[in-house]
């Protein structure tokens, strides 16, 4: 397990592919448990340790999730991604196999969920019940036949990097669920959380967590190395 970032209110930690961020009903063990159980060994704490989550990213996405180590830490945190608010912003990268049409641009859609098949759609108009969903992306490299996005989100919608980009004809490399024509090997998708900035929820400074990218990976490890 990477850690990112640690103090005595939080603990950021570079999610890896596959890993569920809390128990569900596959009963495999949840990232949240294996952050509980480090941090009862590194400061030998007795009974069970306190963990909130704040946050979620898909299981087979990567990147920064961070866990809020007290109470005070968790309400206020709970409150900033909930209001997708100034004093937060995240950031992703997401591997493409199209080229978008503008290297950079502000996506506006408005997105439905359907929750037995854990899908959301895109419109480009106002639906009924549909959540306006605002992102904004850069093309930040190209190679032979995959291309880099950072994305920022301006809201949290569910699967919305996934949606928004396979709206306009970029589906996120392996992402089959959202017209990507073939899987990665081991399950994932090629998107990354990068980094997320935040007002510290106590001390009230700034912060920013940045995970590296699943090097392991050829493809991730090309566009990293040629951004430096």
């Amino acid at each position: 397990m990477e850690i990112l970032y640690e103090d005595n209110h939080i603990i950021a930690v570079n999610k890896k592919v596959s890993d569920i961020v809390q128990e569900d009903k596959t009963g495999d063990e949840p990232l949240s448990e294996r952050v509980k159980a480090y941090i009862k060994e590194k400061y030998n704490k007795p009974g069970d340790v306190y963990l909130g989550i704040p946050h979620r990213v898909d299981r087979p996405v990567s990147g920064v999730v961070l866990f809020a180590k007290t109470s005070k830490a968790l309400v206020r945190l709970n409150k900033m991604f909930q209001e997708h608010d100034q004093e937060i912003t995240k950031i992703y990268w997401a591997i493409v196999g199209n080229l978008p049409e503008q290297d950079h641009a502000r996506l506006t859609h408005y997105l439905t969920r359907d929750p037995e098949k854990n899908k959301s759609y895109a419109y480009n108009k106002p639906k009924g019940g549909a959540k306006e969903a605002i992102l904004e992306y850069t093309l930040l490299g190209a190679g032979q036949r995959y291309y880099l996005l950072e994305v920022k989100l301006c809201t949290g919608r569910h699967h919305q990097i996934r949606c928004q980009l396979a709206k306009i004809g970029c589906p996120i490399k392996g992402d089959l669920k959202y017209g990507s024509p073939r899987s990665n090997e081991g399950g994932g998708i090629s998107l990354h959380a990068r980094s997320i900035t935040f007002k510290h929820p106590v001390r009230e400074e700034t912060i920013t967590v940045t995970a590296p990218p699943p090097l392991k990976d050829p493809l991730w490890h090309f566009f990293y190395e040629n951004l430096k």
